[in-house]
């Protein structure tokens, strides 16, 4: 009988606040830490009173920490709005300003009455990751005058158009204390040895800036320096004086950009909590309605106490969940020492050198220009809304910006729509072949048409749509003519993405009806597995009602699949049946005499399809968004079963999908070495450890016996000891499949085995610095052979559940 533990004692309790309260005390230190030196230099990089800054983060700490919807997110001066604040303060005033900032809250706290927070995330990542780029180039430009000991101008085509002079004028004083900034910055998450791990608790942007200042004020520098006057002459806001257009844009521009700012930080926060947290302690999930509303209020006390507007921080909220923080108490006491320090720092404060904020907030500047986010729009065709976005922002600024890079991201979108391409061909063999290329709207009706038309009556016609979409009005084009040609006598053959057959004119002529191509019917919707005939002659196994073969000709015309197509074998029609059960196999083909003929099955069928992806690919090289690892077992396609094709997954197999801890015992180099390579050389997006039902390596862990002699496989099974452990422990809950227990011992081992996996990856220093950045995603996947179902793993606050890949009727996976 299980033991049943006694509930916790008010001294346990006690015990669990006080640990909870350190450890959110400690976070609020280390964000202090960080939030205090980048909030004075977003206050000089947009030209308010660097009081502002602070004002801002302990209003964004306390007021949006204690009524936001995400309770780890750090909230305080936006970085994203430093160019519009900048903008208004040289239009407005800084009072003005204050008064736009005021307005703004007003009008977050409609849009999250309204519950429009996620509808925000439908600008496109690639206008968003653009527009923070253009205004990180624009902070960067700016701030590297004060660098190099000048003043910034107004714009960034000023600041350019001034470095020439500012490079032949130096000031060796500031110029050396940037530098000096710069590489401490960059240096001090790198320091070494035990005394460089200690030391690397230290934020390294408090670092940057203290070591910077002891230099400067040791050599007797004579520079600018932080000069906090007194909070009796602060500045507070003050009715809006301009033109009513002006303010209602500039307001809705305050809205709009710390409103995105904002949302997307929240996000990027609750991933990285759900990746680093345990269900022990982790928060809720985010509430971006509520976190809206937050925002709001932050902005209205910022602006009426005369600070600048306020957004979530990708940064500070980082390092918030790196610290350990467990509730909003860190946020909010984060607030509070920005508070205390403006009123008791300010003697300290006034010794920084404006250089070394100016470098802080340029490397911040830099850093928004991602790396990682320009491969992501580059892999998904993006790169022209997002040079456009970044351009506009940079010349325009940021509301111009963002209306350009949206306008150019609609006309991409039509263009791609509109985009089709109609080949006619006919072939040796009498085939005339239709290419349709692109997707199939009433734009492209005219060209399909014309096109069908040359097509005689009589004749065997091969339409192959390469597309994703057909609508209304170019299917009832299509099937009107199918219908025409058929009664005139002729026959066609209506393919998808990779010849895959759609319709069958024999078929059609059976039935006394055409099958039409709906808009639905492309790649996999056919009634023969065709694509993986030449491997294992599946379709032997699927004759139809009339007896005729269907497997593939182990010959075809020169002319290629579609002249094979000419004289095409019946496709099994709605009413067949498989073959008895009990009938005897087909033979299989082995040895080189296999291999020779799927090759020979590649190159005919294949290779003209994807041989110019392929020759893309080469000139290119590979770019795969993620790391698929999953076991060496025959049945698993991995490309069959992700629908993925060339240049998609970086793919590693082995026995039991198992991934060695780093410095186990006989640890198998190659599994760390494609890890290390996949995330720090590829930068894939996503890891996925998929496992499998009747897996044999997890049947040979389970009937394994100690003294048994150890050989190859055993010595490889040992790194799969710990899913064994885990399912026999009885702190960790049994998984479930489709709302139901495992069928036996060997499936609940094959769904622990990839919970476990995922935990042996989060060991690996290369994974674990990536999850930490926020950069990279683990996910679990299990593939059940017989019923042909896929089911992915995404865990939640109580348990594993899952969403479900494949056919109507599957249900989740929990654990």
């Amino acid at each position: 009988m299980k033991a049943i533990a006694p509930p916790p004692t008010a001294e346990d309790l006690r015990g669990d606040r006080r640990r909870l309260l350190s450890a959110d005390l400690s976070a609020s230190v280390a964000v202090f830490l960080i939030a205090l030196p980048l909030s004075l230099g977003i206050a000089l990089a947009t030209g308010a009173p660097l009081q502002a800054g602070l004002v801002a983060a302990a209003a964004g700490g306390i007021v949006a920490g204690r009524l936001g919807g995400v309770p780890l997110q750090v909230s305080g001066p936006a970085t994203g709005l430093t160019v519009v604040t900048a903008e208004l303060i040289q239009h407005y005033g800084w009072r003005t300003t204050c008064a736009i900032t005021v307005l703004a809250g007003c009008c977050q706290l409609g849009l999250a009455a309204l519950r429009t927070a996620r509808s925000a995330l439908v600008v496109s990542p690639a206008i968003v990751h653009g527009m923070l780029a253009g205004v990180g180039v624009t902070i960067a430009l700016a701030q590297l005058h004060i660098v190099l000991g000048g003043t910034p101008q107004s714009s960034a085509l000023a600041n350019v158009r001034g470095l020439p002079d500012q490079l032949a004028d130096l000031h060796p004083g500031a110029l050396g204390v940037s530098v000096l900034t710069l590489t401490v910055l960059l240096c001090w998450p790198r320091l070494p040895g035990r005394a460089g791990r200690s030391l690397r608790k230290v934020p390294a942007a408090l670092a940057a800036v203290a070591v910077a200042t002891a230099v400067a004020a040791l050599a007797g520098l004579t520079l600018p320096r932080v000069d906090l006057p007194s909070w009796r002459s602060h500045a507070l806001p003050e009715l809006p004086d301009g033109p009513v257009l002006g303010i209602i844009a500039a307001v809705l521009t305050v809205t709009l950009v710390g409103s995105v700012e904002s949302l997307l930080s929240a996000v990027a926060t609750d991933k990285l909590i759900a990746a680093e947290r345990g269900k022990g302690n982790r928060p809720a999930r985010a509430d971006l309605n509520r976190e809206l509303r937050g925002q709001g209020a932050a902005n209205i006390v910022s602006g009426a106490l005369g600070g600048l507007p306020v957004a979530g921080g990708a940064i500070r909220s980082m390092a918030n969940v790196k610290s350990g923080a467990v509730s909003r108490r860190s946020t909010m006491l984060h607030g509070l020492w920005v508070l205390l320090a403006a009123g008791l720092l300010v003697p300290a404060l006034d010794l920084i050198p404006l250089a070394a904020l100016a470098a802080l907030v340029m490397a911040v500047g830099i850093q928004m220009v991602s790396a990682t986010h320009l491969r992501t729009v580059t892999r998904h065709r993006e790169i022209l809304v997002y040079a456009t976005t970044i351009a506009a922002v940079v010349l325009g600024g940021v509301l111009e910006g963002v209306a350009i890079g949206i306008a150019v991201a609609v006309a991409v979108a039509l263009h791609r729509l509109t985009r089709t391409r109609i080949t006619t061909q006919r072939l040796d063999s009498g085939v005339h072949r239709v290419w349709v290329r692109g997707q199939l709207t009433f734009l492209a009706v005219p060209r399909l048409s014309r096109a069908l038309s040359q097509i005689p009556h009589d004749g065997h016609a091969v339409i192959e749509l390469d597309g994703s979409f057909i609508d209304h009005a170019a299917y009832e084009t299509l099937q009107d003519w199918q219908l025409s040609h058929l009664a005139h006598g002729g026959s066609l053959e209506i393919t998808g993405r990779s010849g895959a057959r759609i319709a069958e004119a024999e078929q059609a002529r059976r039935d006394g009806l055409a099958e039409p191509a709906h808009p639905g019917a492309q790649r996999g919707d056919h009634h023969c597995c065709r694509p993986w005939t030449p491997w294992q002659n599946h379709c032997d196994h699927q004759a139809p009602a009339d007896g005729t073969d269907t497997a593939a000709p182990e010959a075809a015309p020169a002319d290629g699949p579609a002249s094979a197509a000419g004289v095409p074998a019946p496709v099994a029609g709605p009413g067949s049946q498989p073959a008895a059960v009990g009938a005897p196999a087909p033979p299989r083909r082995r040895g080189a005499g296999q291999l020779a003929s799927g090759i020979s099955a590649f190159q005919r069928d294949t290779a003209p399809h994807v041989r110019d992806e392929l020759a893309r690919l080469a000139r290119e090289g590979q770019r795969p968004s993620q790391l698929f690892l999953t076991c060496a077992d025959s049945r698993l396609v991995t490309s069959m079963i992700t629908a993925s094709g060339p240049g998609d997954l970086f793919t590693v197999r082995n026995v039991g999908n198992l991934v060695p801890l780093p410095g186990a015992e006989s640890t198998d180099d190659s599994v760390a070495a494609a890890i290390e390579y996949a995330v720090d050389v590829l930068q894939v997006d996503s890891i996925t450890v998929c496992g499998h039902s009747g897996c044999g390596a997890m049947q040979a862990l389970l009937n394994s016996s100690p003294g048994a002699p150890m050989t190859p496989l055993r010595r490889w099974l040992r790194h799969g000891l710990p899913s064994l452990e885990r399912m026999a422990s009885r702190h960790h809950a049994w998984a479930r499949i489709s709302g139901r227990l495992p069928a036996d011992a060997v499936e609940q081992l094959c769904l622990t085995n990839v919970v476990q996996q995922l935990e042996h990856l989060r060991a690996h220093e290369s994974v674990a610095r990536r999850l930490a950045e926020g950069t990279l995603e683990l996910h679990g996947m299990y593939f059940h052979v017989g019923e042909a179902q896929a089911y992915l793993l995404s865990e939640g606050e109580d348990f594993f559940d899952c969403r479900v890949f494949g056919s109507v009727g599957a249900g989740a996976l929990r654990g």
